[in-house]
């Protein structure tokens, strides 16, 4: 498992169900971002048939933090051959208005959130 901790955040990679989990709140600026996106960029480089991103326990996430998904979105679509799963909760106000965006950015990425 490969994992980035903090006290307000986690992100981790489960390689054996190819999720990728963000967990917590994201306040960073643009370039404390850097170590995430080098990870997914990382994970993505082994070309994966299928990647989950699972958000479901993710609070909050500043618009520096949307880019890097967004960005994510779109280097996963343009491999054309990684299948990509998003996982949200309506629980979280913010994720029903923001995630289907990244639907617009990847008409074949599946989106579910419950």
């Amino acid at each position: 498992m490969i994992e980035i901790t903090s006290p307000d955040y986690r992100v981790w990679y489960d390689q054996t169900r190819n999720t990728i989990a963000l967990e917590g709140s994201f306040r960073l600026n643009g370039p404390m971002y850097d170590p995430i996106k080098n990870m997914l960029e990382n994970i993505l480089a082994e070309k994966p048939p299928a990647l989950r991103l699972d958000l479901t326990d993710l609070k909050f996430l500043n618009s520096s933090g949307i880019n890097v998904l967004a960005k994510f979105t779109i280097l996963v679509r343009n491999e054309g051959n990684i299948a990509l799963s998003v996982a949200g909760s309506k629980k979280i106000p913010w994720q029903e208005k923001s995630l289907p965006n990244l639907k617009k950015l990847y008409p074949d990425l599946e989106l579910v959130i419950v």
